[in-house]
């Protein structure tokens, strides 16, 4: 346990020091998706200086131990510090190396389940396959460069411009809506089927608040009711359209649309992405694919190390 909390320590203060951590990876965010505990980070070093990091959300269900994702976070997995002017052959050494290392200490955990979402930066999984784990390439949709507003505006579909010029007519944007408004309406919109607790989301929503790295972006109409609204983060690489919800009363209304132009917008003073947090599900990715985004892949990587919870976890997905 001792050994654990310094390398969280460590790990803390290497966050702090590489803003290039991607948002989803930094201990603040994981302190605030897992309550400040139930996560942490195995470390990989070489003269006293840390290389390469997996950080993971470990939780016990029925006795098992388990890793899977936090919830409200795409990505978690491994970050390595990659020195300049490596070649390729020099990279995927490293690579072998370095999630060799890794993979022996995650194994010595001893884990029945495991299952994590890897950012898309990472692109070789090939050490995991040897070790009997495996892999489902998933995706998510970005704009690969928002710097230049009407560049990223001629890109969208003829139904995005003609959706965001019927909202501009008839909305205004709001971006004072508190993190309790949005989640009520959140909650409204889903009748009450929210996969995530208002106190989960408003610890996240504070501390992006208090780091500047997260915004609610509303739109409204001239009664003041809540067409649409967003929950954006982002750190200096990348924006996250983390959480989108839409009153379907004004599903026509060109709302949703409206609100993620106006963040692209706010964002492209803050960072160099746009990303939609991707969805598998074909109507959406139709929606994301017509803002002229990139398909960006990423994967996702599991291995069951107890046959009794591989047989419950396959009888759970039955039923």
């Amino acid at each position: 346990m001792v050994d654990f909390q310094l390398k969280k320590e460590r790990y803390r203060k290497l966050c702090d020091e590489r803003q290039d951590i991607p948002l989803f990876m930094q201990a603040w965010w994981m302190d605030a998706v897992c309550n400040n505990k139930n996560w942490d980070v195995l470390l990989y070093e070489k003269n006293n200086k840390i290389v390469a990091a997996l950080v993971y959300h470990n939780v016990i269900r029925y006795g098992f131990s388990i890793i899977i994702q936090p919830q409200l976070t795409q990505s978690t997995g491994i970050w390595i510090d990659y020195p300049n002017n490596l070649s390729t052959s020099e990279t995927l050494s490293l690579e072998k190396v370095v999630m060799k290392n890794l993979i022996q200490q995650l194994n010595e955990q001893k884990f029945s389940y495991y299952d994590q979402n890897f950012h898309p930066s990472f692109t070789n999984w090939l050490p995991f396959y040897w070790n009997g784990f495996v892999q489902t390439t998933r995706y998510t949709y970005q704009i690969d460069d928002i710097k230049d507003i009407e560049k990223c505006f001629q890109r969208f579909s003829y139904a995005k411009k003609k959706q965001i010029s019927k909202a501009e007519k008839n909305l205004n944007i709001d971006l004072k809506l508190t993190g309790e408004l949005f989640y009520d309406q959140l909650q409204n919109n889903l009748n009450q089927n929210v996969y995530f607790s208002k106190k989960l989301f408003l610890r996240l929503y504070n501390e992006c608040k208090i780091r500047n790295q997260g915004c609610i972006i509303a739109a409204r109409d001239a009664h003041l009711k809540i067409h649409a609204a967003n929950f954006i983060v982002w750190d200096k690489n990348c924006a996250y359209n983390l959480i989108s919800t839409i009153n379907t009363e004004f599903r026509s209304s060109g709302a949703s649309t409206f609100v993620v132009w106006e963040a692209i917008k706010q964002m492209s003073n803050k960072t160099k992405i746009f990303d939609f947090e991707g969805s598998m599900k074909e109507n959406i990715e139709n929606s994301f694919r017509q803002f002229g985004t990139n398909q960006i892949p990423y994967f996702r990587i599991k291995k069951f190390n107890s046959l009794t919870f591989r047989i419950l976890y396959q009888l759970r997905r039955w039923i």
